[in-house]
């Protein structure tokens, strides 16, 4: 299985790089801008899969292949995790959110295997790129209704929480809680990946594995080792501070403003 990486952190893609590696894929090169990427499929053999960002350092990625035929499958890994993930699923082949879990490029590999080995050299259906309907979908978000209230179990009677009281989401000892704005934690009957689409993408973002934040309840940030950013809440949950994981730290910038 032959691959291409397209990513402007050139500290992601290496470590995609690696991770790819490891499940026995080679990658034939890793591209980090739109032009870059424009000059590459015309002058080289396309890959059988390209694993796309979206918003690179000069642009959509989406640009690349406005005047050129994409003659390869298409994973996204990207940090959009609200609106757009309708179009990533309909119009790819899969996608991967940042930062990407090791299990879930295991799949993703897999099922790419196995559609090849059905489908032989044709290359199917599923993986042929819409991307109008993706740009139109970034452009455009839709309609939605995000959660705004929260049910939890408290002994024999259960609470109603308003979303807008809720300062963070946060997964412990296999658990999924919510901390309010007094400081005291409830158990979900959900986890964080759950609670991906439910969440208003403008007032809660996912900082690492372990953390939904809200935006009204920061207090402070601070730049952290490893080119991170460290998170300070109302009411903190812990002594220990939270920490935007690197691959996160460019959207999370992008979310503030």
């Amino acid at each position: 299985m032959t691959a291409i990486i397209i990513e402007d952190e050139k500290p992601a893609a290496r470590r995609l790089m690696r991770m790819l590696e490891r499940l026995d894929v080679e990658v034939m090169e890793t591209l980090h801008s739109v032009e870059d990427s424009k000059k590459w499929f015309l002058m080289n053999d396309h890959p059988e899969v390209v694993f796309l960002d979206i918003q690179l350092s000069d642009g959509l990625s989406f640009e690349i292949f406005e005047n050129i035929e994409i003659k390869s499958a298409v994973i996204f890994t990207t940090a959009y995790d609200e609106y757009a993930l309708r179009a990533f699923k309909l119009n790819s082949l899969d996608y991967l959110l940042k930062p990407i879990d090791d299990q879930e490029l295991q799949v993703a590999v897999d099922k790419y295997k196995n559609l090849k080995n059905r489908f032989g050299t044709e290359q199917p259906e599923l993986v042929q790129l819409n991307f109008e309907d993706i740009k139109k979908l970034l452009i455009h978000p839709l309609d939605r209704d995000y959660k705004k209230r929260f049910t939890v179990k408290v002994g024999q009677h259960f609470k109603m929480i308003p979303s807008e009281d809720i300062c963070c989401f946060f997964s412990e000892n296999k658990g999924t809680y919510l901390r309010t704005d007094e400081g005291r934690n409830y158990l979900l009957e959900t986890t964080l990946d759950g609670l991906e689409n439910e969440l208003c993408p403008k007032t809660f973002f996912r900082v690492n594995r372990k953390f939904f934040i809200n935006i009204n309840y920061i207090l402070d940030i601070i730049t952290y080792s490893n080119s991170r950013l460290k998170i300070k809440l109302e009411n903190p949950l812990t002594e220990d501070d939270i920490i935007v994981a690197r691959e996160r730290v460019r959207d999370f910038k992008q979310w503030l403003e």
